[in-house]
This record gives C-alpha cells, sequence and structure tokens, in this order.
C-alpha cells in the first residue's frame, strides 16, 4: 500500500505518532493485512498470517494495532485516503468537468486493477465496522458533492441535487469496475466501456449538453 506522507502519523491504536522506521513497518502491516482480508475473508484472516507476510514478529503487530479488527478498520479508511489521493492528483489541474469525470474514473478503475480486494474488503467492512464503511462511501461522495457544486457554478454541469449525482456516479463506477475488472481475466476496462459511460455522464448532467 502506497504511503501518501512522510510526515508522523498516529498508529493504528492512537499511540504517540511514529517515528520513519516504525511508519514503514505500520505500512507493511497494513499492505499484508490487504492481501490476507482479500484473499482470506475477515473471518479466516489472523494476525498471525499477516504479520508473517510483513515479516514482522507478532508481538510487534501490537505496537501498531490493538487487534484484528483494529488493522481492519484502518485499512479500509486507509484504502479510502489512498483512491481519493490518487483522483486528486490524477485531475490536478484539469478545469472541465467532464474530462475530470473522465480521469477520475480511468483512475479509479487503475488503482481497483492494482488493488482488486478493495471490493471484498470494503463490502465486509459493513458486517466488520460499519463506522469505516460509511466513512469510506461518504468521505468519498463529500469530496464528489464540493467538486460538483464547484462545476456548477462554473456553468459546466447542471443544476441537479449533487449529492444524488454524486452517488449516481459512485454507483456507475462502482459497478462498472466490478464486471470489467474483477469479472474479467485481463481486468481491462475496454475504451468502449469509458466512451460509453462518459456518454451518459455527460448526457446527464453536462450543461453544454442539456442546452444543445
Amino acid at each position: 500500500m502506497k504511503q501518501q506522507t512522510s510526515k508522523p502519523v498516529e498508529s493504528g491504536n492512537g499511540r504517540a505518532p511514529l517515528t520513519p522506521k516504525g511508519e514503514a513497518t505500520r505500512v507493511r502491516l497494513l499492505a499484508a493485512a490487504e492481501d490476507v482480508f482479500g484473499e482470506l475473508g475477515y473471518d479466516q484472516a489472523s494476525v498471525s498470517e499477516i504479520t508473517r507476510r510483513a515479516g514482522v514478529a507478532q508481538g510487534t503487530f501490537y505496537l501498531y494495532f490493538q487487534s484484528k479488527k483494529a488493522i481492519f478498520s484502518e485499512l479500509v479508511r486507509q484504502v479510502g485516503r489512498d483512491v481519493r489521493h490518487a483522483i486528486q492528483e490524477a485531475v490536478r489541474g484539469i478545469d472541465d468537468r467532464m474530462e475530470m469525470e473522465r480521469k477520475g474514473f480511468e483512475t479509479f478503475f487503475e488503482y481497483v486493477r492494482a488493488h482488486p480486494s478493495i471490493y471484498r474488503i470494503v463490502r465486509q467492512a459493513e458486517f466488520v465496522d460499519r463506522s469505516a464503511f460509511r466513512d469510506y462511501y461518504e468521505s468519498f461522495a463529500e469530496g464528489y458533492v464540493q467538486g460538483l457544486k464547484r462545476a456548477s457554478k462554473k456553468g459546466q454541469v447542471r443544476e441537479l441535487d449533487p449529492e444524488v449525482v454524486a452517488w449516481c456516479l459512485m454507483g456507475m463506477g462502482d459497478l462498472l469496475g466490478i464486471r470489467w475488472i474483477l469479472l474479467r481475466r485481463d481486468g481491462k476496462v475496454p475504451d468502449k466501456v469509458i466512451r460509453t459511460m462518459m456518454e451518459l455522464v455527460s448526457g446527464g448532467i453536462s450543461s453544454s449538453r442539456a442546452n444543445a
């Protein structure tokens, strides 16, 4: 799992900020947890298997996380932060909302292709830690809504309820990722899918298409 910042951060159990070396260990544990939870599911996953794959002693785990649930919850939140950061970086400097939508979807699909286990992990969160599950989607939607509001003020999108639009577009990306990444051997979203999706998005929310 890619770390987004070199600044010390709090460990999963709320202890003092980690040193760079400690943060590197924490990142390894989260990366191993992503693999283990994705492959085995929450119930079958174990702290011992996570530490084995991370290459650290089992006792070291508890310096960073209080329990299996604690690392699972942090993983869900970290995945959410990572995918949002990836999209934010990808669309940086783009002013046209439709181009931002295209690039955002493409970046999301690229992330899911590299981390296919996130679907299983996030869906399990509904039953393991509902607050982390809710935070994953609501944090994504919050940023989406703000972007749509800015685009509306610029006259780039129609005056529709931005929250409803955000969740509709999130659902579109979510299900297309399942269909063309999880259910295909090559795990790649074809260009024709992107084109068709953008026709629907543009036709539905673009102010220019509405006024045509």
